[in-house]
């Protein structure tokens, strides 16, 4: 059924790295495909199943055939060499590279990927989503059928391993992130274009016309979805801002290389519901207008989101410091100063002193509560308030949504101080 994936694993010592959701999905699949098959865990942390634990963890890798990696292990200060490294994404794509729309890109991969398959979904057909949306591949290929359509998210740490790329490679943009992972902008980047790197004669390359002199250079099929002109109705989307509109398009330009004719598609551009922690409107409350866009992790999101909403009086900015250049988000407030700015976590440190000319109010807030408090003292009816901090949310929460649910879940107790 799975015979490429099975026959490069048989007969092999396999260890799988990293026991989160998907390392939990590889075992499975293992234990029901490969049941004879000498399989051992290796983690950080100790619990059940795991093998290989503690600080040495990784030393495990030598003691293995091949491994599969887990996207949130990072080996940027590990020396992996002769060690034989693949993914559930690098196997997954070897024996499903034909049915596969891969989506990757610093920001919007989740919106545009989500769009695709309602998209897809909306106009008749079998689409299956998969990948960093929250859902393994392993988990899905079961219901892959032979018109299947296979719609996969891919971040940088699912496609840092990888030896193949899907049919149609959607890459929307690539900026500074995630560099405590790994170590530099340029292996960030190199993982980025794996998602193009392996692909044929038949395969196509969607891409923003910033990306298309690397893409050439791959000798692939480029499609540049930026410089198409779809007709579509901007005032009818449900999603905001030009940064959406080339979501939209680079959705629309991943059905037609993949060979569906965009007039059936485009009338359920409309009906698509937008994320959750993406621009979106939380509502009115004591006057003030909140929005999250929690899921903004780098300035150029930060950016988008002000030029989106075009009047902005609170900003709430910081969080985990991954030590990427915020110095474009210093040139925009330059420019577009927002009169209350507020700081959080060590990022929002290295920006307030980056900030330190900016004519405007700026605070500091060790938690979204304090935030709040001075959001009372300071704000009046018809101000609006948006979350959009430019930095990972790891130093004080689990991840993006579990910030954004705060953010919302104060915005609706919120009243002004009278």
């Amino acid at each position: 059924m799975f015979d490429l994936i099975l026959n490069r694993l048989r007969g092999k010592r396999i260890l799988i790295l990293g026991f989160g959701r998907e390392g939990k999905s590889s075992l499975a699949f293992l234990k029901k495909y490969l049941p004879e098959a000498q399989v051992a865990v290796a983690d950080k942390n100790p619990m059940e199943g795991v093998k290989h634990s503690g600080e040495d963890y990784l030393q495990a890798v030598y003691e293995y055939d091949i491994v599969i990696k887990t996207p949130g292990i990072s080996l940027k200060d590990f020396d992996a060499k002769g060690v034989e490294i693949t993914s559930q994404t690098d196997l997954f794509l070897s024996q499903f590279h034909n049915q596969t729309i891969g989506i990757s890109g610093t920001k919007g991969k989740s919106t545009t990927t989500s769009l695709i398959y309602h998209l897809l979904k909306s106009s008749g057909h079998d689409a299956i989503l998969t990948g960093n949306i929250g859902i393994p591949c392993f988990d899905i290929m079961e219901q892959i059928h032979e018109d299947s359509i296979v719609v996969y998210e891919l971040s940088a740490h699912q496609l840092e391993y990888v030896h193949n790329s899907p049919r149609v490679g959607v890459l929307l943009n690539v900026f500074e992130e995630h560099l405590d992972h790994f170590g530099t902008f340029e292996r960030y980047k190199h993982a980025k274009f794996n998602l193009l790197r392996y692909m044929g004669a038949d395969d196509y390359a969607v891409v923003h016309e910033s990306l298309l002199m690397e893409t050439l250079e791959l000798s692939v099929n480029n499609v540049t979805f930026s410089r198409m002109d779809f007709d579509i109705d901007e005032e009818a989307l449900p999603i905001l801002g030009p940064h959406n509109l080339l979501n939209a398009k680079a959705a629309l330009c991943a059905c037609a290389a993949y060979g569906i004719d965009v007039r059936d598609v485009i009338p359920y551009l409309y009906t698509f519901k937008p994320l959750e922690h993406r621009l979106e409107p939380v509502g009115t409350f004591g006057g003030v207008t909140f929005v999250n866009d929690s899921i903004s992790t780098i300035p150029q999101a930060a950016i988008a989101a002000c030029q989106t909403l075009g009047k902005v009086d609170f900003l709430l900015l910081g969080g985990f410091d991954r030590d990427i250049d915020y110095q474009p988000l210093v040139d925009f407030m330059m420019d577009h100063p927002v009169p209350h700015l507020l700081f959080t976590g060590k990022a929002g440190e290295r920006m307030m002193v980056m900030m330190e000319k900016i004519q405007t109010n700026k605070a500091r807030y060790a938690n979204m509560e304090e935030a709040f408090e001075y959001l009372k003292s300071h704000s009046k009816p018809g101000d609006v308030c948006l979350l959009s901090p430019a930095a990972s949310s790891y130093d004080q929460y689990k991840n993006f949504e579990e910030r954004g649910r705060k953010f919302k879940q104060l915005a609706e107790l919120f009243r002004i101080n009278s």
